[in-house]
């Protein structure tokens, strides 16, 4: 038998690797400049891809906080005022839910529809 050389042994971590907030803020800001794929940033940091697609979804929720990082596509959220449309008298809201139709005023309390709406849906 011949002697093969050298064998490399590579064993999977025993315990779970924790990630602070901050340390997944910074791998996900990675993700979002162009050109730069979530399973690349993944691999370079040894993170599972569907780890570091959750943290994203975390990011887009508002959870977790992602730092700027220069030419990536992201905003952050940013709290503005509504503009509300005035409601003419002539509108009116139609609840339409199989055979039945119900015709509200427009003027008709958003939490009064959905009174309506889920009794509609739970009748026979």
């Amino acid at each position: 038998m011949e002697p093969v050389g050298f064998v490399e042994l590579l064993a999977a971590p025993g315990a779970k690797r924790r990630w602070s907030d901050e340390a997944k803020g910074r791998i996900v800001a990675e993700t979002l400049v162009p050109g730069v794929t979530v399973n690349e940033v993944a691999r370079r940091h040894g993170v599972r891809a569907n780890h570091l697609s959750s943290w994203r979804t975390l990011a887009r929720q508002g959870k977790l906080v992602v730092p700027e990082v220069l030419g990536a596509e992201f905003a952050a959220p940013v709290a503005s005022q509504m503009v509300v449309a005035t409601v003419t008298a002539t509108a009116s809201i139609d609840l339409m839910i199989g055979p039945v139709t119900v015709r509200l005023d427009a003027a008709t309390p958003a939490a009064r529809v959905a009174e309506l709406v889920m009794a509609l849906q739970a009748r026979p």
